[in-house]
């Protein structure tokens, strides 16, 4: 198909903005809406860096469709920014780890296409965390080792390292040496999603999704072609008490 230039260039414009910024202005999201041209090259643009276009509220979002990350952020740099400067990959695995589970406490574990509740506070995030760690224990130890080869995460040192988290709940500040509570490494993690537009603090410790993490939920995490089966293994004695198959969605290292 052939395309004028000014066309061409008004795709650019829009690709340039959301390859630097993740995110296009309201006026840009207009001109990608309007014109069946520049919308198609401005998605073909995404899908040559195996990315994908989404609107999300009044904003245009480019999402990148690798097994990195959902949000394609480096693990150097989630060590460097987030967590403490000797983090090691278990640290990234229980970020990935509590960040699915705080996804699922929002559709009813992964079995529902719309969110089930409006926020979550971060006492309740814990908990929520404790109960998924609870369930992976009582895999046998054979079982696990097994499942960390199927999904390549290491679920023992998840464990571990959670375990090895002070369990205080009336702080969220770190502890002396290098022992830190679970609700600061969470809130470690809540700032990550807050920076990366996944979620947003109401208030009173109060979590909620934003339009752009729903988007992503609903049209990815839901679909199998996107996952590996990792919730169906993190839910499955709950699944299987409920007789309910949940989706499960793909974070890898």
């Amino acid at each position: 198909m052939h395309f004028d230039e000014a066309t061409v260039m008004k795709a650019f414009d829009i690709y340039s903005v959301l390859s630097r910024n993740g995110v296009a202005e309201k006026s840009l999201l207009r001109d990608y809406i309007a014109d069946d041209g520049v919308r198609g090259l401005v998605d073909q643009f995404a899908r040559k860096v195996d990315c994908t276009t989404i609107i999300a509220g009044e904003h245009l979002y480019m999402i990148p469709l690798v097994k990195l990350s959902p949000f394609h952020v480096s693990n150097d740099y989630l060590k460097r920014t987030y967590l403490k400067a000797n983090a090691t990959n278990t640290d990234l695995y229980l970020l990935y780890f509590a960040t699915i589970i705080f996804l699922g406490e929002f559709y009813d574990s992964y079995h529902s296409k719309e969110p089930t509740r409006d926020f979550l506070r971060l006492d309740e995030w814990v908990t929520c965390v404790n109960k998924r760690i609870e369930s992976l224990k009582e895999h046998s130890e054979e079982d696990l080792k097994q499942y960390e080869k199927d999904f390549s995460y290491n679920w023992t040192a998840i464990i571990e390292k959670w375990d090895a988290m002070d369990d205080l709940k009336e702080t969220a500040k770190k502890q002396t040496g290098n022992t830190i509570s679970r609700l600061s490494f969470l809130d470690t993690v809540k700032r990550f999603l807050v920076d990366q537009e996944i979620v947003e603090e109401i208030g009173n410790q109060e979590l909620s999704l934003t339009e752009k993490a729903k988007t992503i939920v609903q049209r990815y995490f839901m679909e199998l072609e996107y996952n590996r089966g990792i919730l169906e293994f993190l839910y499955q004695f709950e699944a299987d008490k409920e007789g309910v198959q949940t989706n499960a969605v793909d974070l890898e290292n």
